[in-house]
């Protein structure tokens, strides 16, 4: 049975637990949208929570917070770092909760998130809305901000040996601070992963077409992963990329992102996410042994709707 009910979280006195006695997510409704918090009831957050910055209400400056947010790509300052310290209005319908940003004064663009838990999944459609007099052009970006100390998991293309197929496989984009010799980078055959690890000071990020649709991230004994859509042909931004991972010391980003898409005044374009969280999970860490202790949770995934 999934429940909605009020409570105070960090110190905002404002948010929401939806729950379904398995897993619990608090939302914020004092600024955001934002899902701040998931995990088990009474189990520790998988996500990040900023201690300087929970609970804050006012600021000129944007802040992140933790937890999971939607932002408006590619990034650009300051249109992306938009400040989000209004309240979040809300409603609960059929078993959706659909959280609604008042719209961002410095861009002329507004953001929704719906909720919806079932018994194993979570399902977030995330949405950008124009609200200018002029058209845009923008794609949706969706950013996990995951707990200090584990490490993503992201899926390399279906192997074929040459010269059976001869085109390239997907695009791997790279930054200009992108370290490809950073020791928290292990380069698999079929996975790419990226620890967090606070002893490496400096920033990382890696961006690539994700067409296998899944990220995950491996914290203590807890497995989270997040599915998405994909657009065939689409254009992506940053080079194509539909996935991308960033970590600096205290945190790991696992990022999805939905198509550039042209929006007339008044149009909306939305990108969907699935999540599922387990918990007593050991992930060795050599790659044949990791990936046959994946495939059971993998093949349990649900999937958005392929395009």
């Amino acid at each position: 049975m999934v429940t909605l009910e009020r409570t105070s979280y960090a110190g905002w006195p404002n948010c929401l637990r939806l729950g379904n006695g398995r897993v619990e997510l608090i939302v914020t409704l004092d600024v955001g949208p934002r899902v701040i918090r998931y995990g088990t009831p009474g189990g520790p957050n998988v996500f990040k929570e900023f201690e300087d910055q929970i609970g804050k209400t006012a600021g000129s400056e944007w802040l992140s917070f933790g937890g999971h947010r939607l932002w408006h790509a590619p990034e650009i300052y300051p249109r992306t770092y938009a400040p989000d310290f209004d309240p979040v209005e809300h409603s609960w319908q059929d078993g959706t909760l659909r959280l609604v940003q008042r719209t961002e004064p410095s861009t002329g663009i507004q953001k929704e998130i719906e909720i919806r838990l079932t018994a194993d999944d979570v399902q977030l459609t995330h949405r950008l809305i124009n609200r200018n007099v002029w058209a845009i052009e923008i794609a949706p970006w969706c950013l996990s901000v995951m707990a200090a100390g584990g490490r993503a998991l992201a899926p390399q293309e279906e192997f074929h040996p040459h010269p059976d197929v001869l085109h390239p496989a997907r695009p791997l984009v790279l930054w200009h601070f992108t370290r490809m010799n950073d020791p928290r980078f292990t380069w698999g055959d079929r996975l790419i992963q990226l620890r967090e690890d606070a002893s490496v000071q400096c920033k990382q990020k890696l961006g690539l077409r994700n067409a296998r649709r899944w990220a995950a991230y491996h914290l203590g004994d807890q497995l989270f992963i997040k599915t998405f859509e994909l657009f065939s042909g689409a254009a992506y931004p940053d080079y194509g990329s539909n996935c991308e991972l960033y970590t600096q010391p205290g945190f790991l980003e696992i990022e999805t992102l939905g198509p550039l898409t042209r929006l007339e005044p008044g149009q909306a374009v939305d990108h969907v996410e699935y999540w599922r969280l387990w918990n007593g999970v050991a992930l060795p860490r050599e790659e044949p042994q990791l990936l046959s202790a994946l495939a059971p949770f993998l093949s349990a995934l649900a999937f958005p709707p392929s395009h």
